[in-house]
């Protein structure tokens, strides 16, 4: 039996599959069965399926609780190959990729959709209308495997698709089982910070009396709620303010300051995670958001409602493992400097990302006289692309213990300053009119130069279509680092999968450089070690052979509040 087959749901509920030779055209006829599940079922022997969308097929076949080894998602591919031969942006769906092979009209994608709170996921819906019949599927697919042979590096292109198309299974198999969630400690929570709910809808009791709180430092009625309305009241009380941000405002010396940050704080809780949330989103012990694999230009994941990667701290404590079970919370150490020194194959950083020790450390003590601080905001603002303040000075001094490192990001950001096409290591492309926001800078300490709020559910460095240069050579800059740096993390994702399918252990949670395995008591050493081995073997896969490592921090717990 062959290793590959591909699959093409029909409208009526049955599906087209066939056995695809070395060239991935059909080797074999064209089948079609009543049923996708028993369908797959049936041929354990498949170790990849190559289907349209994961999205379409995998929910259903796990409501069957039907598991896939592997697969190869073709509209995934598609979007992959259009970045990289420089076409992002167009549409991406098989059909568009049939009709730009036929030479026909390109028809555009459908519509992006918002998850609804409560709703069941649209990843459950059929999508068969959408689709195309298993021969010109596997049309588009053969067409696929020889674009990537075209590309500058076909290895690497082609694990870049392979580990995109196993991080949809991670997603699918964390979106059905969900993140475990204690409603009574999380109403508990919210108890304790805002106290007592008002009928009607009103603030809470704790915003109530902290708005009063604000009113009264300014002399006036003013709704801490609404920033032109205390950027309003700072300038009657002489002080200017561009924004009501943390921090702009916490350095301020007036009154009003305490309790508006305390306010804007709790604020955000009861709006982002309050009982209207808790309603909305979990089920039966477990919270649902919709993970999207590969949601952002640099690969990063997003999720489609419920916010689940802005989780305060105070909220984790509601995240609570099942009876006899246990949290293994994993944390990257130091990812974005230990990825660059592979990238960049800079010696003197290799040498210093080889260890598992304290990596800002270490560049302290050989560029920094030991100052920890001023070395990691060096590293990062290398990165990032900070200049201004102590930035150019701190890149001066990295720039001298690792060339070749300051170098890499360098070209990267003249390359998107002058609108060439920039690459991670394994081939996902930045598209050239595309600028950055700033959203990461303050977290790691580095000034922003135009800072502004951006959009909870949107992820990290979030893509768009910019004009300034600058914009752009600063996200290329990025780009290079965090991009490659979710290639390796979709790699460990799916060498960790492979491991917990022999366990009870479920993935339940990944956002970039940070991973929760749910898992029962007697697994987690296992799962702790899995974690660790998955890391060495991504770093060899994505990397190659290097010296640089990438540790992780892990802790098992049975609350998220306490792992970190």
């Amino acid at each position: 039996m062959a290793d590959r087959w591909a699959l093409a749901p029909a409208e009526d509920g049955g599906v087209e599959i066939a056995p695809l030779g070395p060239d991935g055209l059909p080797a074999g006829p064209v089948l079609r069965e009543p049923d996708l599940a028993e369908a797959v079922r049936r041929r354990p022997d498949v170790t990849r399926w190559v289907w349209r969308s994961t999205a379409e097929v995998y929910p259903r076949l796990l409501a069957a609780g039907v598991r896939v080894e592997r697969c190869y998602d073709i509209e995934d591919a598609e979007t992959l190959l259009l970045g990289h031969e420089g076409r992002y942006g167009e549409p991406r769906s098989a059909a568009a990729a049939l009709a730009r092979l036929r030479g026909g009209p390109v028809p555009p994608d459908p519509p992006q959709r918002s998850a609804e709170p409560g709703a069941q996921s649209p990843l459950f819906e059929p999508q068969g209308s959408r689709g195309l019949p298993l021969t010109d599927l596997v049309e588009v697919y053969a067409e696929q495997q020889r674009r990537h042979d075209r590309s500058a590096h076909p290895d690497r292109l082609r694990l870049l698709t392979a580990s995109e198309s196993a991080g949809m299974l991670v997603a699918a198999e964390m979106n059905r089982a969900g993140l475990p969630w204690s409603a009574d400690v999380h109403r508990e929570v919210l108890h304790e910070l805002l106290g007592e709910r008002y009928t009607g809808g009103g603030e809470p009791r704790r915003l109530a009396e902290l708005a009063d709180e604000v009113s009264a430092a300014f002399g006036r009625r003013v709704r801490p709620d609404l920033p032109a309305d205390v950027v309003k009241a700072f300038a009657q009380a002489g002080i200017k303010v561009g924004s009501t941000r943390r921090w702009e405002i916490e350095s301020l010396d007036h009154p009003a300051v305490k309790p508006l940050v305390e306010y804007k704080k709790l604020y955000r809780i009861w709006v982002a995670h309050g009982w209207s949330w808790l309603q909305d989103w979990v089920r039966d012990g477990r919270f649902r958001p919709e993970f999207i694999a590969g949601g952002t230009v640099t690969g990063r994941w997003v999720t489609n409602g419920g916010g689940a990667l802005q989780i305060p701290k105070v909220i984790r404590r509601a995240v609570v493992a099942e009876p006899g079970w246990r949290l293994v919370v994993a944390d990257a150490d130091q990812m974005e400097p230990r990825v660059l020194a592979a990238i960049s194959r800079d010696p003197g950083l290799m040498e210093v990302a080889g260890r598992e020790s304290d990596l800002y450390q270490s560049v302290s003590d050989r560029a920094f006289s030991g100052d920890r601080a001023q070395a990691k905001l060096a590293v990062l603002g290398a990165v990032y692309g900070q200049t201004s303040g102590d930035g150019l000075k701190n890149l001066a001094a990295l720039r001298r213990r690792f060339p070749k490192a300051v170098a890499y990001v360098d070209e990267a950001a003249r390359a998107g300053e002058e609108g060439r096409l920039v690459r991670t290591w394994l081939g996902r492309t930045c598209p050239p009119a595309v600028g950055a926001g700033d959203d990461g800078m303050e977290e790691a300490g580095i000034p922003q130069d135009d800072p502004a709020e951006q959009p909870a559910e949107q992820g990290w460095m979030p893509g768009y279509a910019s004009s300034n240069a600058r914009a752009r050579g600063r996200f290329a800059r990025n780009f290079v680092v965090q991009g490659s740096a979710a290639d390796w993390a979709l790699l460990l994702l799916a060498a960790l999968r492979r491991t917990c399918a022999g366990l009870a252990a479920e993935l339940v949670f990944f956002q970039h450089d940070e991973v929760i395995v749910h898992c029962p008591q007697e697994e987690a050493d296992t799962v702790v070690a899995a974690i660790r081995e998955a890391a060495d073997l991504a770093g060899r896969l994505t990397f190659g052979q290097t010296p640089v490592r990438f540790p992780f921090t892990t802790a098992v717990v049975e609350c998220y509040a306490d792992a970190k």
